[in-house]
């Protein structure tokens, strides 16, 4: 059930961004959200042990990859819908194994594989063929599904060396400086205050971030990495029900059959890597 609450936190929160957009920049946006995460997510963390050089390099890569993941999405939102941009995100859950394979020599099985293949299928016929294809934001998004991925697989790596929470704490703390920066180099600030926009504000930067990584971290204590990712596979699912909910979006037969598509492709990818898993027990 904590799973399910952060998956639905992180689902709501692409329709929440989408409407903070229209009185904010992408990067002003996530600076004050991931500032506010940052502040509330000290309390749990254990400052009194030194950091040590390799979990400060591995805060610096996830960083570098939330940062750079978040920015890509907040700025493709500006250009595509809810939905499609939390089912094209969803995909970083198929990639995850693809990036390890490549930055980390991971083996992986041919199931991954072909749900990869059907993935893509999938993303044709979500974005619309016959209205045009792939947009502006959409391109913006499959950047982040593919760093996010990279994110994955550091995470799971990252996590078997140093703790949790420290890791988690670093690499927000990393991007509210990062974005900072970003946005004061690239963009031309604008935040329109207003109570939507600062509710936007305390419900991603609060619930959806830190409070929902909490969940997550103590929920998947007492789950196996398979069932949690089929849990996450709800995120895109949330994301479309309210998009619809709030701003009446519908998807045409072909996009719904891409959406469909695109979760089974999600199922595929974490069957197959518990296969693969399976496969390397003693």
């Amino acid at each position: 059930m904590l799973l399910i609450a952060a998956t639905l936190t992180w689902g709501v929160s692409f329709v929440i961004v989408k409407k903070a957009l229209s009185a904010s920049t992408p990067l002003a946006f996530l600076s004050v959200r991931f500032a506010l995460a940052t502040l509330v997510l000290a309390p749990f963390v254990d400052f009194r042990t030194p950091w040590s050089r390799g979990e400060i390099r591995g805060g610096l890569l996830l960083t570098v990859l939330l940062a750079s993941g978040f920015a890509c999405q907040a700025v493709g939102l500006q250009y595509t819908t809810p939905a499609r941009s939390a089912f094209i995100v969803a995909l970083s859950s198929v990639l995850a194994p693809l990036v390890a394979l490549v930055a980390l020599r991971h083996r992986t099985g041919w199931m991954v594989l072909v749900a990869l293949a059907i993935a893509g299928v999938g993303i044709y016929f979500l974005t619309s063929p016959e209205a045009g294809g792939l947009n502006r934001g959409d391109l913006w998004t499959m950047i982040t599904a593919v760093v996010f991925g990279g994110h994955i697989a550091a995470v799971t790596e990252l996590s078997k060396d140093y703790d949790a929470r420290r890791l988690v704490w670093l690499q927000i703390a990393g991007t509210t400086v990062g974005v900072v920066i970003a946005a004061v180099v690239l963009e031309d600030i604008r935040m329109a205050w207003s109570p939507t926009l600062t509710a936007a504000l305390v419900f991603t930067g609060l619930i959806a971030t830190a409070a929902a990584l909490l969940w997550q971290m103590r929920a998947q204590r007492h789950m196996s990495s398979a069932r949690a990712s089929l849990l996450l596979c709800l995120e895109p699912v949330f994301a479309a029900v309210t998009s619809w909910l709030y701003w009446g979006e519908t998807f045409t037969l072909s996009q719904a059959a891409g959406a469909v598509t695109i979760l089974v492709a999600m199922m595929l990818a974490v069957w197959g890597e518990t296969k693969g898993l399976d496969a390397k027990a003693p």
